[in-house]
């Protein structure tokens, strides 16, 4: 029985349209994360985390689940001192808080490539269930270390659920200095794992 995954999935000439049962681990090189967030109510000012971990697991049967790890201390938004601001304690916390986390809770579609994944996404030590659309990009062959699948995804909340930033200024005409909403943007290649090697019945059991 197919995957939730491969149930839906698109074929096209090169690009393989299922992703078959086993690990998937995301390849950063080749995968991104990014973040914007109003400012002064006209701009936006965006960012990426250069440092993040996680996997795809994809059963015989039945729903896929992921798991992801970003370390908010790799914030990067092209500004040394404000990327050191993002990690103080009224924003990220870095040094208490030195990670953010996923994991997926289910998964439902939205069309033929298209899906939301229901997360449990936690930042500051305080935990949101939020959803995560995303579609489905495809399989290719990769460069022989093994079959690539691709993702692209997006997710709003909201930084005042998580502590960030509670005591936000107000500028002179009325309005928040920083916007509440943070938009996030995810582009993801995951690579799947060799699977474990089988005991043969001839094999001797360790002692």
């Amino acid at each position: 029985m197919p995957s939730a995954l491969e149930e839906n999935a698109q074929s096209s000439s090169t690009v393989g349209n299922q992703v078959s049962p086993g690990t998937w681990t995301i390849d950063p090189v080749h995968s991104s994360i990014t973040f914007s967030v109003r400012h002064l109510m006209v701009g936006r000012v965006r960012g990426r985390f250069g440092d993040f971990s996680g996997a795809i697991t994809v059963p015989e049967n039945g729903t896929p689940s992921v798991t992801a790890t970003i370390a908010v201390g790799s914030v990067d938004t092209g500004n040394p001192d404000r990327d050191q601001h993002l990690r103080a304690p009224d924003i990220f916390g870095a040094d208490e808080f030195p990670t953010a986390t996923l994991a997926s809770v289910g998964m439902h579609s939205t069309g033929q490539n298209d899906w939301v994944l229901i997360i449990d996404f936690t930042l500051r030590g305080i935990t949101k269930r939020l959803p995560l659309a995303f579609s489905f990009l495809g399989v290719s062959a990769g460069m022989g270390h093994g079959e690539v699948a691709g993702f692209e995804g997006a997710i709003k909340l909201k930084r005042s659920d998580f502590g960030v930033l509670t005591d936000t200024p107000v500028l002179a005409g009325g309005g928040p200095m920083l916007g509440d909403t943070v938009d996030i943007t995810v582009s993801l290649e995951a690579v799947k794992e060799p699977a474990a090697p089988t005991r043969s019945e001839g094999d001797a059991a360790p002692a």
